[in-house]
């Protein structure tokens, strides 16, 4: 019978390395399982694994395959195979070449001792603090498979919300890029012809028709004022953006404006929701899960609200009451996370809300798109038929003189 070497970890971490004479891997898997060992690698004795370079950068990784990723590793590890195998077979099929040669530096690591959350460690970019504290969280508990069928159904849920927002906001920014593109048009190049006629007619122009031949004028001579103008403004607003406060205020006025602060705020309270109730599931102390939250929020306010609320926590507090202090949360969200705090189903009352306020963020898109769609229109008409307006009135002047001559 062949001899089989392996290599894995108990539940309290010591790695652990043996060799089996069985008749097939199977059997060397059947009987780490009853020892609760999880395993690394099992390989017949004499056959190595291949090495490949290391890579320095982890960029070029799209959501679609990290989810497509966790749920796949998920569903081999339920199936018993190894780590290491399972890292191997996922390496080989992702279309990725980053993510390949990340998958493939994780295996590494892991067939040298490594945890896989260390491994992963070794490659933010990919897995953030999220994904990696709750696969550590599942190592330590022997439930590594549940625990990456939860991410991967959470990155799933979060890309869908990112999307639908995302796809949200491109419907008015087309119809705003069109509508500027038909006003610089109109300005640089039909405009001109009517100042000729303008010129041939003489006489006192209407202070419209004077407002839109000074636009004219401005775009086609001194365009590089405007460019350089935007850019200006752009590079201001991202060095200011940059910093602590200004982007605390830029983060505050962004929820205040209406309707799109409110899908803003119920987009992030569906992130932060979904995100603590993960982790809490998943075994993640609370003061590290709020931290990683906090994190992920993607708005300075709540972020602070949040790490306002670890902090009272940690000198003994409750959950809710930080975060009703702090008046950016909903009082339905706040009464509902202290239920879930009283009644001890903390996570499941998290994951509750995040249920609703995705249902919440998808009315509040649609509000949104109904919204905005007349508005542009009714802004494209007010600014085209402004210009047609101003370029006609002193038609109509002329009109009205030539026939008081006669």
């Amino acid at each position: 019978m062949p001899n089989y070497q392996w290599k894995g970890r108990t539940l309290s971490g010591e790695v652990q390395t043996g060799e089996m004479t069985v008749g097939s891997q199977e059997e060397v898997l059947t009987q780490l399982r009853k020892r609760r060992v999880i395993v690394m690698y099992v390989r017949e004795k004499g056959k190595g694994t291949s090495l490949s370079l290391r890579l320095r950068g982890s960029s070029g990784v799209k959501i679609k395959d990290l989810a497509i990723f966790t749920r796949q590793f998920a569903t081999m590890i339920n199936a018993g195979l190894p780590l290491v195998q399972c890292l191997d077979i996922l390496s080989q099929q992702t279309e990725n070449v980053a993510f390949r040669g990340v998958i493939t530096n994780v295996m590494n690591d892991v067939e040298s001792g490594s945890t896989l959350a260390e491994g992963m460690r070794r490659h933010p970019k990919v897995f953030d603090k999220l994904f990696t504290n709750m696969v550590q969280a599942g190592e330590a508990g022997g439930v590594l498979d549940d625990i990456l069928l939860r991410l991967a159904t959470y990155i799933e849920k979060a890309e869908a919300l990112r999307r639908k927002v995302k796809s949200a906001m491109t419907y008015p920014l087309v119809v705003f890029f069109v509508a500027i593109s038909a006003t610089i048009f109109m300005l640089v190049f039909i405009i001109p012809t009517f100042a000729k006629i303008f010129l041939e007619f003489g006489g006192e122009l209407p202070l419209p028709t004077k407002i839109v031949l000074g636009l004219s004028h401005f775009l086609r001579d001194a365009w590089y004022l405007l460019i350089g103008g935007v850019a200006a403004t752009i590079f201001a607003y991202r060095r200011y953006a940059a910093t602590e406060n200004g982007r605390r205020r830029v983060d505050r006025t962004l929820l205040n404006i209406p309707v799109f602060g409110d899908v803003l705020r119920k987009g992030s309270i569906a992130r932060f929701t979904r995100t603590l109730g993960t982790l809490i599931s998943s075994g993640v102390p609370i003061l590290d899960g709020l931290e990683i939250t906090a994190q992920t929020s993607g708005n300075k306010v709540i972020e602070e609200a949040i790490m306002a609320t670890r902090g009272s926590i940690r000198e003994g507090e409750t959950i809710a009451a930080p975060l009703k202090e702090s008046k950016v949360f909903p009082p339905m969200v706040v009464q509902m996370i202290g239920i879930g705090e009283e009644t001890g189903a903390l996570d499941e009352m998290l994951n509750k809300i995040a249920a609703f306020y995705d249902d919440e963020v998808n009315t509040a898109v649609d509000t949104l798109t109904s919204i905005i769609e007349p508005i542009m229109i009714v802004v494209m008409g007010l600014v085209v038929g402004g210009m047609v307006v101003a370029m006609y009135l002193p038609m109509f002047k002329l009109v009205s003189v030539v026939a008081g001559g006669d």
